[in-house]
């Protein structure tokens, strides 16, 4: 169903959904959107993009291993570290 409405910005940039969508939609307090910008053109969706259930699952998934994103950002470190350490210096570069 397509249907156009009119929305006004409050303080803090809140926007208030009609009665009749959170009834249709069954939307309650808490309950999370997804906002696309489309170049100035504003999509809301009720339904989770795909990339970000699949950034959920790997997330468990990494929880599930003991992993965190601090942990990850460690070993990141270490080897960056490792490969500016396995490369030669190129000319007129210290190390």
């Amino acid at each position: 169903m397509r249907e156009a409405m009119t929305l006004e910005l409050a303080q803090r940039g809140l926007l208030t959904l009609p009665k009749r969508l959170r009834d249709r939609y069954r939307l309650e307090a808490g309950d999370q959107l997804t906002l696309l910008d489309l170049g100035g053109v504003f999509v809301l969706s009720t339904r989770k993009l795909e990339f970000e259930r699949a950034a959920d699952r790997l997330r468990a998934a990494l929880e599930d291993q003991g992993e965190s994103l601090e942990s990850m950002l460690l070993t990141l470190r270490e080897e960056r570290g490792k490969y500016g350490q396995d490369r030669p210096a190129k000319k007129g570069q210290k190390r």
